[in-house]
């Protein structure tokens, strides 16, 4: 038994951890540990990626390219290949992943199971738009074969079915064409809400990736900062130094508190609203900037911390975002981690996926037991007057009412669900 946790660390559980190497080892390894759920790297917020008491089938070992095709960017590769080892191979080559999250520390598996985002989904949508085929791995030891044109709706179900459907041992992708790694990139402070959603509106239609820090702690005014970018030609510009720092220790308190926080958001806010609006930066610098800091969950403190992550569609996002953030204001909690952008009006992938059109708001929060979850319970309500929903992947205590209310598909995907797979979110969320 190995102790297992999420990249939240709320808690810490004992598992049986059984590493997987191929798909021949994949096989046989399954049948005798059930119920188990793959787990890659473990950056999952919450419980979507733990089973406590039960197995873990750990894919990192199944990280091998199949094939890449540069004449047309198609990808073949096992499930437990890193988004940042198809990056590092692809870019030289003149392609590049066209979604990716907020950190390039996650499998192949993973972005598919969660249905991962970027900053670009007005673009180009989120993981699973990109997907060409699947090999399905299920527990009774058949493999499902599928795709956009064979067996479309396992692909459905598999693309952000939190790793129910069976292990995903291969995935074909397809990579998106470009000129070199660096994008041209624009800084915009905005004063409140009205601010942010004109720059967003405005910048849809010119730039690739948008997204913006909010001061959660400036009340339900909403300052921030508008950040924008898209791909420029080839640069002159300084590769990135490849320094990493570390968080090495967790302390005893959570350095994200009531006190500190306000003097570092009003500090991030104005340096960076002096700064040079436009500049040219290395994709790595803008799209994970938190890679650079190893560890960075143990600031938290010894208890862990949420995030909370919601999306509400755009007709009342501005209410339901002011809602939002004047309950946390008045709850005396923040967040310094405080993301808010808007998706694009597209049809998800998956049976199960997060993204909506609409705008979400996602939060980091020191746990602070009752009180947190208290504030939590009010800004529920708010994302289900509003019709949105929560996302799985930053998860760890959604009610199943407010999940089987945000995601109207779930019993079609529940006829998918491989019946010897369970996660301690499965169980939560549906029973089993």
């Amino acid at each position: 038994m190995v102790t297992v946790s999420s990249w939240g660390r709320l808690t810490a559980d004992e598992h049986q951890v059984h590493a997987l190497s191929d798909g021949a080892r994949a096989l046989h390894a399954l049948p005798g540990t059930l119920p188990g759920v793959a787990h890659g790297m473990g950056r999952s917020y919450g419980d979507i990626c733990l089973n406590p008491g039960g197995s873990l089938w750990r894919t990192t070992g199944m990280d091998r390219f199949v094939g890449f095709d540069t004449a047309t960017g198609r990808l073949s590769c096992e499930s437990g290949v890193l988004l940042r080892d198809i990056q590092k191979m692809a870019v030289p080559r003149g392609w590049m992943l066209p979604v990716t999250p907020g950190t390039q520390l996650v499998t192949v598996g993973g972005a598919i199971a969660n249905d991962v985002h970027g900053k670009n989904h007005h673009v180009h949508g989120s993981f699973g738009d990109h997907v060409l085929a699947l090999k399905l791995l299920r527990t009774d030891g058949s493999v499902i074969d599928c795709g956009p044109q064979l067996l479309p709706q396992w692909l459905a179900a598999t693309i952000g079915g939190m790793g129910l459907t069976g292990v995903i041992l291969r995935a074909q992708l397809q990579l998106r064409r470009v000129a070199g790694p660096w994008l041209e990139t624009e800084t915009l402070p905005y004063e409140n809400l009205a601010q942010f959603f004109a720059l967003a509106d405005e910048s849809e239609a010119q730039w690739e990736h948008t997204v913006s820090w909010i001061d959660c702690m400036a009340g339900s005014g909403g300052r921030g900062l508008f950040m924008r970018g898209k791909l420029g030609a080839a640069s002159l510009a300084a590769a990135p130094s490849g320094r990493k720092h570390q968080m090495p220790f967790v302390p005893p308190v959570s350095l994200m508190n009531r006190w500190s926080l306000p003097v570092l958001n009003t500090a991030y806010y104005h340096l960076n609203k002096w700064k040079a609006p436009r500049r040219t930066v290395h994709y790595e610098a803008f799209n994970y900037p938190l890679d650079n800091v190893l560890d960075w969950n143990r600031m938290y403190g010894p208890r862990g911390f949420y995030q909370y992550q919601s999306v509400v569609p755009r007709a009342v996002g501005h209410d339901a975002v002011q809602a939002m953030l004047g309950e946390i204001a008045r709850a005396g909690e923040g967040s310094f981690l405080a993301v808010l952008k808007t998706f694009g009006e597209r049809q998800s992938a998956g049976m199960l996926s997060f993204p909506q059109p609409g705008v979400t708001l996602a939060l980091d929060f020191p746990n602070q037991g009752t009180r947190t979850l208290d504030l939590f319970s009010r800004l529920d309500r708010i994302v289900a007057e509003a019709g949105g929903r929560l996302y799985p992947a930053k998860d760890a205590r959604m009610p199943r009412a407010l999940f089987e209310a945000g995601y109207p598909r779930l019993p079609e995907f529940l006829a998918y669900r491989d019946p010897g797979i369970s996660s301690a979110m499965s169980r939560r969320l549906m029973g089993s």
